[in-house]
């Protein structure tokens, strides 16, 4: 019976190495599989490679890990970090999606992996690492990612992102989850960097800890550890306009900007504004806006504070309900049963702020917040913050910053590519990173030919010549300066293409002739 199941084996792997006639609609192809060629979907990923190794981030991501395993035979960190990077830049949202990159020993090459781990390998590793010691191995390695390009000034966002869950997860609450009402859920508490789109830290907390409560700490301790680069004003939605959150921000001489809930004492307010005659003028840059500031003292607020009102005319049909039945939506009660034609309605925001600018441009400012809703949906649905889910908070915790660590290595990555405007990763990878790659090895040389299967070619190839031009520049600098920090030159350089000003370092009075 064995030598049967032998000779069946043999069988069956000689048939795989001859080609097989496949009748297609294009006509007959003849198949073969190649299990010795060395090839990838991910051919272009050795100019991110490149521009990891020239800013030196990875090795050291991989250096200050607290991963440290006792048997011979294990997995090297090395290994196990880089594949789980490369499958998050593939596109991996579980674990078992890791499955889909075994095989691309070219992209191991490229990352200096001795082997693409498995699944399981991660999710050991991930669990080996002290929670404490791991967890703040990743804030640092976070932070480090954005803090070198806060050299000029910047907005904190805060805002609370909701990751629905479908299993028996720890921490998996009933809580506030507006797109799966009744759905338990995790909260991610994230410190976003405006406009530039980069995460400067997160915390993952129970599905019932998704208000600004649980994050006013990591807020405090954010703010302690930026220190001089702190951010020139911190922003928030109306889950952040309380006292516990303006009380850091004033503690740390931290400028803000917060939308105040329409609660009972905040209405009272709008009313006793609404017939006032020094509201601003409607017009096209206010995009409909009004403003008017005044002062109030809320419940449980220490002091007076400055408010700001917004309101803009509806223009669009209004809907009116009577009576208040079970599952209908809440509205504002009007005093009439109809709206007349000629009937003006508003709708209001109240913002409460230190800042003193003037009222069109705190309107703006506080629009411009919307942004981040834009990179929450962009982690949430394009890379991998909806997955990487496990039946412990302190792997989905770890695994939700490397994601976020990988997005901003690939945004910096992006923006050095293409200065002018940001990328999303569903249009960046297609362009930046997919390409058949075949590697060849001859005397001792290999050779990487790529196919590209993307429309933009002629794009593409403009966007590397961008980043070549940015990592020689890297290396012209460290040839002059050894000791340089390559990370802060690259984001520099990044950061003055963006903004067509320089945040470079002067360097020694003894080097400052250098040419």
């Amino acid at each position: 019976m064995g030598e049967i199941i032998k000779r069946a084996k043999t069988a069956l792997a000689q048939a795989s190495e001859e080609f097989a006639a496949v009748q297609t609609m294009g006509g007959r192809m003849h198949v073969r599989w190649d299990h010795g060629a060395q090839a990838t979907p991910h051919g272009q990923i050795v100019y991110f490679a490149e521009f990891l190794a020239t800013a030196g981030i990875f090795d050291n991501w991989v250096k200050t890990c607290p991963l440290h395993y006792t048997s011979p035979n294990a997995s090297s960190v090395r290994d196990v970090l880089g594949t789980l990077m490369l499958g998050v830049l593939s596109g991996s949202k579980r674990y078992a999606h890791l499955a889909g990159i075994r095989g691309d020993q070219v992209a191991a090459q490229a990352l200096g992996l001795n082997k693409i781990v498995s699944e399981d390998s991660v999710r050991r590793a991930l669990s080996a690492m002290a929670p404490e010691a791991a967890q703040q191995w990743m804030q640092q390695a976070l932070k480090a990612s954005v803090v070198a390009a806060l050299d000029r000034s910047w907005i904190l966002d805060l805002d609370t992102t909701i990751k629905s869950l479908y299993g028996h997860q720890e921490g998996a609450q009933l809580g506030y989850n507006p797109h799966k009402p009744g759905r338990p859920s995790h909260a991610l508490h994230t410190y976003w960097v405006g406009n530039l789109r980069l995460v400067l830290d997160m915390q993952l907390r129970s599905g019932k800890e998704h208000s600004s409560g649980h994050g006013k700490a990591g807020l405090s301790q954010l703010l302690d550890e930026l220190g001089a680069r702190g951010p020139a004003l911190v922003r928030g939605d109306s889950g952040y306009g309380n006292q516990d959150i303006i009380e850091i921000c004033e503690k740390h001489n931290r400028r803000y900007l917060l939308r105040l809930r329409k609660t009972a004492n905040v209405k009272r307010l709008i009313e006793r504004l609404f017939n006032r005659q020094d509201w601003t003028a409607a017009n096209e840059a206010s995009q409909g806006w009004q403003a008017i500031e005044d002062k109030v003292r809320l419940a449980g607020w220490s002091k007076e504070r400055r408010v700001v009102v917004l309101r803009r005319r509806i223009k669009r049909d209004v809907a009116l309900t009577r009576g208040g039945k079970e599952g209908q939506q809440q509205v504002l009660a009007l005093g009439w049963d109809e709206v007349q034609e000629d009937a003006q309605l508003w709708e209001y925001t109240v913002l409460v702020t230190d800042v003193e600018h003037e009222l069109s441009t705190i309107g703006q400012l506080y629009r411009d917040r919307c942004d981040c809703e834009n990179g929450f949906d962009e982690l949430k649905n394009q890379w991998g913050w909806g997955g990487f889910t496990t039946q412990d908070m302190h792997r989905s915790e770890l695994t939700a910053r490397a994601v976020a660590l990988v997005y901003n290595w690939w945004s910096w990555y992006v923006r050095a590519a293409n200065p002018q405007a940001r990328r999303e990763a569903l249009t960046s990878r297609p362009l930046l990173l997919a390409a058949v790659g075949r590697a060849t090895h001859s005397g001792g040389r290999t050779e990487l030919h790529l196919t590209p299967m993307h429309a933009e070619v002629g794009l593409i190839k403009t966007m590397i010549a961008n980043i070549q031009a940015a990592l020689a520049y890297v290396r012209r600098a460290a040839e002059q300066l050894p000791k340089v920090d390559r990370w802060r030159v690259l984001l520099g350089y990044i950061c003055e293409r963006i903004t067509r000003q320089t945040v470079l370092p002067t360097p020694p009075p003894a080097l400052a002739d250098v040419g």
